[in-house]
């Protein structure tokens, strides 16, 4: 994989996450949300889900990697709460 390629699925990727992160999946109640999700994945722990401000790309990268999913995997996740 080339340079070109790399930044251009990085891009990708943190368009897709701000699209998770601004729809109405995670402008619900998040702590009900984080909720249901540490019930379906029992690995996860509120650290897993603890992000700064400007920082929430970071938290669905280490969600995506403590689950082993792509990130549509983990929107339709989300998507589906």
């Amino acid at each position: 994989m080339d340079k070109y390629t790399t930044f251009v699925e990085w891009k990708l990727i943190h368009y897709l996450i701000d699209i998770i992160m601004n729809s109405t999946e995670f402008k619900g109640n998040w702590e009900e949300q984080k909720g249901i999700l540490k019930l379906k994945f029992a690995a996860l722990t509120d650290n897993d889900f603890m992000f700064d401000e400007g920082k929430k790309e970071e938290m669905l990268g280490r969600l995506q990697i403590k689950l082993s999913k792509t990130t549509e995997e983990l929107r339709d996740i989300i998507s589906s709460i």
